[in-house]
């Protein structure tokens, strides 16, 4: 696939993590949140997380992160307060092709 791309361009493997929100989301988030943003915040100044949010209408979280595998980007979410507690109800992982130019594709850390 490499192959047929034009020079310019890449494709950064990473992995989408998809958290339903629970039906109080909105009630339980507030206690929560600052914790979880400067989590987020820390894991994107660390080039863990490529891009984090939520839609707006509190039915899912995505945030792309750069891991060594689904297992490891799985952790990622599992360890989220929002997860432990109840704002997320659960948390999936998918495997995504991230278009970028080659420069900008880089490990975590």
């Amino acid at each position: 696939m490499q192959n047929e791309l034009p020079p310019d361009i890449a494709i950064e493997p990473v992995f989408v993590i998809e958290a339903a929100y629970g039906p109080d989301a909105a009630e339980r988030r507030p206690a929560f949140r600052t914790e979880h943003l400067a989590r987020i915040a820390a894991l994107r100044d660390a080039g863990v997380v490529v891009e984090a949010g939520g839609l707006l209408d509190f039915s899912r979280a995505l945030m792309i992160v750069r891991a060594a595998d689904a297992g490891a980007a799985l952790a990622i979410g599992r360890d989220d307060v929002y997860l432990r507690e109840g704002v997320w109800v659960d948390v999936a992982v998918h495997p995504f092709g991230r278009v970028c130019r080659p420069g900008e594709r880089s490990a975590p850390g």
